[in-house]
Order: C-alpha cells, then sequence, then structure tokens
C-alpha cells in the first residue's frame, strides 16, 4: 500500500511546543494495541530514532520534514484504543521517528478532543480524556471555563528513578547525571556543572551536550525497561537550572534535548514528570506541593507528585490551525528535507 497524496491535521501548541494530530485517511497499523501498532511503525529491525521506511513513516516525514513541518516539528497519529477503556490512541512521532510517551503531546490530544467535540464537555467543569500510548493509558483532564478550554493536566504512567549520579565524561567535562523513567527514560544534569545556563544563547552547547550524555549512556543498565527495548533507551536529556523557591515548591528551569538533538519548546510534559520522581526521592517535593517548571522559552509547566509515583502536570494548549498537506508524485523533493 502507498502512502496517501493528501493529509488532512489539526495542529495545536502546548507551552510553545507544537502538535501536529492525523486523524484521518492513515494507511493501516497492524496490531492489537498501541505498543504493538508502535512497533509496526518503527519495523523490523528499526529503532524508535530510525523506524524502517514504509507507508506510515512517509507520512510521517511528510509531516514534519521541509517545506511542510521542520526539524522541531512533533505530532502524533491516532489510532485505535488498546480497549473501550480509553477514548482513541496515539502513535507519537518527531523529526527521526517514534517515541513512547509525549507529556505536551497528551495535553494538546485532550484540549482538540473536547475542542473538535470527539469527547464532549461541559462549559464550565473539568473532564477526562483517556488516551492509550505506547507506555500504557494516560489522562489529559481538559478545564473549561465559559464555554473554552482554558487548561490541561496530563496524568502519566507511574515514573521511577532508575539511578543516581552516574558519571558521564562529555566535551564539557565530567556530569553526574540522574535516571529517571515516565513512560520514556530521561537523564536529567544541572546545566552548571557543565559550565551552562539554560538560555537561549546557550541552546548549541546544551543541544551538544545533550547529544553527547544521550550517546554516552546508549548501553547503561539503568536505561533499560523491564518490558523491552521499546521502552528502554534514553529518549530525553533534561538540562536544569535551579530558581529560587516559590511559596509552593520547587522553581526550575530546563531544555530537554531529546531524540537526534531536538529540543523541545515547552518544559516537556513527561519529562516533568521524571524530575518530579527526582525530587520527590530528594524530599524536595511533598504532597501538597508543586514544582513549577519553566522552559527555555518561558513557557511554565506546573506539576505534583500523587501516590505510587504518579504524577500530574498542567498547562495550556491552543490550537494553531487546520492543514490540508498535498504531495504532488511529480514533486522531486518528495517527502522533504531536514536542515
Amino acid at each position: 500500500m502507498t502512502a496517501p497524496t493528501t493529509v488532512r491535521t489539526v495542529d495545536y501548541h502546548t507551552a510553545g511546543e507544537p502538535f501536529r494530530i492525523v486523524a484521518q485517511d492513515l494507511p493501516p497499523v497492524p496490531g492489537d494495541t498501541v505498543a504493538e501498532r508502535c512497533a509496526t511503525a518503527i519495523g523490523p529491525g528499526g529503532s524508535g530514532t530510525a523506524p524502517r521506511p514504509g507507508p506510515l513513516d512517509q507520512v510521517r516525514r511528510l509531516m514534519v520534514q521541509e517545506p511542510r513541518g521542520h526539524a522541531g516539528m512533533y505530532g502524533g497519529f491516532v489510532v485505535p484504543p488498546d480497549d473501550d477503556g480509553a477514548h482513541f490512541g496515539v502513535l507519537f512521532w518527531h523529526k527521526d521517528g517514534y517515541s513512547t510517551a509525549c507529556g505536551h503531546g497528551t495535553m494538546a490530544l485532550g484540549a482538540w478532543a473536547v475542542d473538535s467535540g470527539r469527547v464532549a464537555a461541559p462549559d464550565d467543569g473539568d473532564v477526562q480524556v483517556r488516551i492509550d500510548v505506547p507506555s500504557g493509558r494516560v489522562a489529559a483532564t481538559v478545564h473549561r471555563a465559559q464555554g473554552r478550554t482554558s487548561g490541561v493536566t496530563f496524568r502519566n504512567v507511574p515514573a521511577r528513578v532508575g539511578a543516581r549520579k552516574v558519571p558521564v565524561a562529555t566535551t564539557l567535562g565530567v556530569a553526574e547525571v540522574d535516571i529517571a523513567h515516565a513512560g520514556a527514560c530521561y537523564a536529567s544534569v544541572r546545566a552548571r556543572d557543565l559550565g551552562l545556563e539554560v538560555t537561549r544563547a546557550a541552546l548549541p552547547a546544551l543541544v551538544t551536550a545533550g547529544r553527547e550524555i544521550r550517546a554516552a549512556l546508549a548501553t547503561h543498565p539503568a536505561t533499560w525497561h523491564p518490558d523491552g527495548p521499546l521502552l528502554s533507551g534514553v529518549y530525553g536529556v533534561i538540562l536544569h537550572d535551579e530558581l529560587p523557591d516559590t511559596p509552593f515548591g520547587p522553581h526550575q528551569r530546563n531544555v530537554t534535548v531529546f531524540a537526534d538533538g531536538q529540543v523541545d519548546r515547552s518544559p516537556c510534559g513527561s519529562g516533568t514528570s521524571a524530575r518530579l520522581a527526582l525530587l520527590a526521592e530528594d524530599g524536595r517535593l511533598g504532597a501538597g506541593e508543586d514544582l513549577l517548571h519553566e522552559s527555555v522559552t518561558g513557557t511554565v509547566f506546573t506539576g505534583r507528585i500523587l501516590a505510587g509515583g504518579v504524577t500530574e502536570v498542567t498547562g495550556t494548549a491552543y490550537r494553531t490551525g487546520e492543514h490540508l498537506f498535498t504531495a504532488d508524485p511529480y514533486d522531486a523533493l518528495g517527502a522533504g528535507f531536514l536542515l
């Protein structure tokens, strides 16, 4: 089967990070669960950042590459859920391939499901949108006020700490890295340990450090997940700064460098879950306290940890457009390119 020549999308941004939703006209994706469909999308012998070619991946590349997308684009294919306990499922994708978790995408999908009428919601109050993702079932509680979506709270799968103070050599020196799993595996490091600050001006150096740390931890046992290779390996590296605490808890600024050098414009939803697990283990975040988590662009999520390692992250998501993309068979650029 060939890839479609037209693709309809609805685009959102969550705290500045794009999310492109493709909910129709997709090639079939075999599998009984979303995790199985993700493995199908990646293909035999492929990986999350190096999927095998195929009709579905042709659509991903069409959506994420220039001239229709860009290297910072992110999105998801809406697929059937694992069972009728969820409203729908999603396969998350980015410029390099597929991911098992995406908090900002879950928030965007919750807003889209309510804004589009796919999930009924009150004019005032909350409604929960349940979504099956490759790492499990997550939920987006959509907050409504005066007939509009005013915010979204993402409830993730349980987060856990994998390892602490793992020494990693980089070109900027040796950093002590903390590893946590929160639907995907994240490595956290204080930016100052590498002589850096989380600023826009420092982004090239931050990205370089993130890529080096991810590569150095490729075979570290703490990055592997008991459920298998799909959930294993470092997905993102979180470089963070400590800021003065608020009256409600810790305050940090971060940049998450994920996949092969992609930068999250938001504070990173599932990455925030990973930070919450580490802060809770450190005794810095207790019941009733929130992490105020800033991004490199200045946008904010608030996060809290519940019983059993479950985390909640709250932010905003707004629709930015609706698109009908076309792929002309005579276009020599094909699915496009990345710079």
